[in-house]
């Protein structure tokens, strides 16, 4: 009897586990799905119909997992969020959100700053008036735009007392020299290159941004101009620290990682590679509590991306590509 009396309670305890572990399950796809349903109204997303809700609720999850995984791991310098992409993939977020295509032949041969011989031990260019508020490309691979536009407004500060934000619309719509191409992607050179052959670009407000190819409006009187552009040499991570400390710089980055997509906080270490595919702007550099040194980056993602649009990456790398190939293709206006 007592032997039936103790399988009994043997039983009794293995269903009694199953039962929890099924009441834990049960509990935890209502919590996921509560959160991807707040996640859906903080970012006004409306799904076509239950098939793609379904769909991008699978997405969602595996990328909670992926960022709550990562965030677990107490030794990584950085931070990710379940921010506004975290229903697509890491291949549809590349697709839409980056757009630089590489340098085909690096266009100048002087570098003015070579012989800068200080520098500041720190530089942030927004403290100094040179950066417009953090733009959204929104679903157009104009990245190039955003950057040269960044740069442009820098220098532009620089020469004329005067922070003017201006179009990346008219690059998108009116830009066709060499490799640019709109939504389609392009090169901060190129759109140097054009900007100085249009005579300078109009302003935000003047030709306000679309966010898709649309047609060239030729009526809109410029209101900043450049004499040309220089690319800082490549592979050279204190060249492009003497560029840094002299103006914000477009450098082209490879930004195709899960770990850039959902970027928070903290100095950004990888992992990525060098196959560049994204303009940003280099608007500073400096140094972490913990040692670590860094380059301020200025995004086009908007302000709900990273440190309020902004990443700050690690700075003097063993790779002499710098990390994520910040330092093989960086260039700037010149006025």
């Amino acid at each position: 009897m007592a032997s039936t009396y103790q399988c009994f309670l043997a039983a009794f305890f293995i269903v009694g586990v199953w039962a929890s572990q099924a009441t834990s399950r049960t509990l935890l796809e209502p919590s996921i799905s509560e959160r991807h349903e707040q996640w859906m109204a903080r970012y006004g997303r409306v799904y076509k119909d239950v098939a793609e809700e379904e769909q991008r609720f699978k997405i969602f999850k595996d990328n909670v997992e992926l960022i709550e995984s990562f965030n677990k791991d107490a030794g990584k310098p950085y931070k990710l969020s379940v921010n506004e992409f975290a229903d697509q993939t890491n291949e549809e977020f590349r697709e839409s959100r980056n757009g630089y295509i590489p340098s085909l032949t690096r266009g100048s041969s002087t570098f003015m700053y070579e012989n800068v011989s200080a520098v500041p031990s720190t530089m942030d260019w927004r403290k100094k008036g040179a950066v417009t508020p953090v733009k959204d490309q929104g679903q157009c691979g104009c990245c190039w735009a955003f950057s040269a536009v960044a740069a442009m407004e820098g220098i532009t500060k620089l020469k004329t007392g005067k922070l003017v934000s201006l179009s990346e619309q008219e690059l998108v719509d009116c830009d066709t020299s060499g490799q640019d191409q709109g939504c389609e992607g392009g090169l901060m050179d190129d759109a140097f290159q054009f900007i100085q052959q249009n005579q300078g670009l109009t302003t935000e407000a003047n030709y306000p941004y679309k966010g898709v190819d649309g047609t060239c409006n030729t009526k809109k009187a410029p209101a900043a101009k450049i004499n040309g552009y220089e690319d800082v040499p490549a592979n050279r991570e204190k060249a492009l620290l003497k560029a840094v400390a002299s103006q914000p710089i477009s450098v082209a980055i490879d930004a195709s990682g899960n770990a850039f997509q959902f970027y928070s906080s903290g100095v950004f270490t990888g992992d990525c590679g060098t196959n560049l595919d994204h303009g940003v702007t280099a608007v500073g550099y400096g140094t972490a509590n913990d040692g670590t040194k860094y380059w301020l980056v200025k995004n086009s993602w908007g302000s709900g991306w990273g440190e309020n649009g902004y990443i700050r990456m690690q700075r003097d790398v063993d790779a002499k590509e710098g990390l994520c190939g910040i330092a093989m293709e960086p260039s700037y206006p010149t006025a």
